[in-house]
């Protein structure tokens, strides 16, 4: 290192420790200036700015009346809140990268509207998880309203947890609500408050569109939350969101093994096709304890990773 090098060198240093002790100094003593200063750092560097609805927006085909200062402010509060939840806007780029090939084809094969994947999102944010009201699965499904569509739900298997098999249920419910309601939109609403719901409201109201009843706060926000997760997610760059594709998640090659009996342990299983325990969780959550009775011989398809992909030992 020559001694320019070390003059450069050393004055970065000075640089640092000076910044690094004014970062640090007691706010107490801090100057009018220094004050003045930081604020106008925090203004600058973060930002949070209004966003321009689009001109026009449809569901499934069907418009959106954005002529109308309600629904404009309720697109509006959606677009906002989600766009600057920016973590979970991120995590559900990521997750969608991996999930929506799997749920898309689905949906086309049951007839419902590609749009319908955003509902998952609105639900789930495609997680396996479950509501404090006992919703489970990327479709949040009720118990009752589960096992009414042909899920098996007990303590050993919970179907509302199979993605493809919980995609075709959603699919058959959407359909029975479509052809109840005439429109796809109201299909979405009464999967959030129920068929029954929506029938007494428009009842109630005299009025068959969703935009013109007057619902209930969750069922007021809920197709407007799906509109913000598909205009955000179809324009990421429009929303602030940046990210590479290494960034996102991806599909693990898998296949289905099929299991007509009993398995006693499901870790002693898992080593069969050199995997753990978790790893088979993972690729089966809709297995819910550690060994299945199954004392009927039904048919399961059990998912097994291709080797390679994950460090198991």
């Amino acid at each position: 290192m020559n001694i320019l090098s070390k003059i450069g060198l050393g004055t970065v240093l000075v640089a640092v420790f000076v910044l690094c002790t004014n970062a640090v100094q007691d706010p107490a003593k801090s100057t009018p200036k220094a004050s003045e200063n930081m604020e106008k750092k925090l203004v600058n560097d973060y930002n949070i700015y209004a966003l321009e609805l689009p001109e026009t927006m449809d569901f499934a085909g069907e418009p959106v009346p954005l002529n109308d200062p309600d629904v404009r402010e309720r697109m509006d509060r959606e677009l906002l809140v989600n766009t600057y939840w920016q973590s979970n806007g991120l995590l559900i780029f990521k997750r969608a990268h991996k999930y929506f090939p799997i749920i898309e084809p689905l949906l086309a094969k049951y007839g419902i509207p590609d749009d319908f994947k955003y509902l998952a999102v609105a639900e789930s944010a495609l997680e396996n998880n479950s509501s404090p009201a006992g919703a489970a699965g990327f479709w949040h499904f009720m118990k009752g309203t589960g096992r009414e569509y042909g899920l098996e739900i007990n303590d050993y298997v919970d179907e509302r947890y199979n993605l493809e098999l919980a995609t075709k249920v959603a699919a058959d419910y959407l359909k029975d609500s479509k052809r109840k309601f005439g429109t796809w939109t109201l299909a979405a609403a009464a999967y959030n408050a129920g068929n029954g719901g929506i029938n007494k409201q428009i009842e109630r109201q005299k009025v068959n569109d969703y935009y013109d009843l007057l619902l209930n706060s969750e069922t007021s926000r809920y197709v407007f939350r799906i509109l913000a997760f598909k205009e955000i997610l179809s324009n990421p760059g429009k929303y602030g969101f940046n990210f590479r594709e290494k960034d996102l998640y991806k599909e693990i090659p898998s296949y289905k093994v099929k299991v007509d009996t009993a398995v006693t342990d499901f870790a002693d299983f898992a080593k069969k096709f050199d995997i753990n325990y978790k790893i088979l969780k993972i690729h089966n959550p809709w297995l819910r304890d550690t060994y299945l009775k199954n004392s009927s011989g039904k048919e399961y398809y059990i998912e097994i990773p291709e080797k390679g992909h994950y460090k198991t030992n």
